[in-house]
């Protein structure tokens, strides 16, 4: 890892872990660290697994865990007291929604997966095909950034041709009509502000822009996507340097506002509406207990399992795309 401090241009230290020979289970996130504390934040190489654990919880770092084996395949999900006909389940969800506003929604990769995007967990996913420690961290980046770059290329090209369905449509119209208050992604793809999503809290970053951590310049989708035209790896209009894709790597802190927005969020909701989640990536994946211990009801869309599942009001196994426009149908 590198040796020297890593001060990223909004001041915030960046945690670095040692993962060669372990890996961390998810954690749960800690939202009161004071700035203090994450400016003393240098260098994890020092610690020992335990206390990086500790480190990385303060943090709100986004952080390693193992895909669990049944992400993305299809599955039958029966729940105590919940119907297995899909059509009966949206019902039921329209009725939680219709009456225990406010509705804020919790989307993942399987909303996007219905685009042609490809998730990164899933047995089939795209960290069975890169290394997520050569490819996705930010010492990989600061290390090799065209390498990095040969992964983000292709992403960027991929996602100039993919566009919103149905699913995040239907999102976008159920916030127009006052039934979603607010929209959190964990998805990075900018497909939810393409849909139409107003209120839209993207946790971990996007990759419709990307900027340099030398100057701080920030450069639009359609510019990276032509500077890849003649390049491996976009320059820095301003100096020079290779960009950085607005993403949150591994070894980054999540953007503080953001992450705070939607712990606020969940506690305030009536209702949280998980879709296409397995719920496995810490912090966001505590988003649920946040609005369970205030009060609030949790509904689940999701294909596969969740930790969740025997807590949620409603519990869906379907696709996405199909249930949230049967479910603005029996809200209209």
């Amino acid at each position: 890892m590198d040796a020297q401090p890593v001060v990223e241009v909004c001041g915030l230290a960046v945690t670095h872990v040692r993962l060669e020979d372990e890996r961390l289970d998810p954690l749960c996130a800690q939202r009161r660290v004071t700035a203090r504390e994450l400016r003393e934040i240098r260098d994890a190489g020092h610690f020992e697994p335990d206390e990086i654990g500790r480190v990385v919880r303060d943090a709100l770092s986004v952080c390693f865990g193992e895909a669990h084996g049944d992400v993305g395949v299809e599955a039958e999900v029966v729940h105590r007291g919940h119907s297995t006909e899909v059509g009966t389940e949206v019902q039921q969800l329209a009725r939680l929604i219709r009456t225990g506003r406010p509705c804020v929604v919790l989307t993942g990769a399987g909303i996007s997966t219905e685009s042609g995007v490809p998730d990164f967990r899933s047995p089939t996913g795209i960290w069975t095909q890169y290394d997520p420690m050569e490819y996705a961290t930010i010492s990989a980046f600061r290390r090799d950034p065209v390498k990095v770059w040969e992964f983000y290329a292709r992403r960027f090209e991929l996602l100039s041709e993919v566009e919103p369905n149905e699913g995040h449509r239907a999102l976008a119209d159920l916030e127009q009509r006052g039934y979603v208050s607010a929209v959190v992604t964990q998805n990075v793809d900018g497909l939810h502000t393409r849909a139409g999503s107003q209120d839209l809290i993207e946790v971990h970053g996007s990759i419709r822009s990307a900027s340099c951590l030398a100057c701080g310049e920030r450069v639009s989708f359609a510019d990276v996507v032509a500077a890849l035209g003649d390049a491996p790896a976009p320059p820095c209009p301003s100096c020079g340097e290779i960009v950085k894709p607005d993403v949150v790597m591994f070894g980054e802190l999540l953007p503080l506002g953001a992450i705070e927005r939607a712990f606020e969020l969940a506690r305030e909701a009536g209702v949280l509406l998980v879709v296409g989640s397995s719920l496995e990536v810490h912090p966001v994946a505590a988003l649920p207990e946040e609005t369970l211990a205030a009060g609030g009801e949790l509904a689940i869309v999701n294909r596969g399992p969740t930790p969740y599942d025997e807590r949620a009001a409603v519990r869906v196994n379907a696709a996405a795309g199909q249930t949230l426009s049967r479910l603005l149908e029996a809200l209209t």
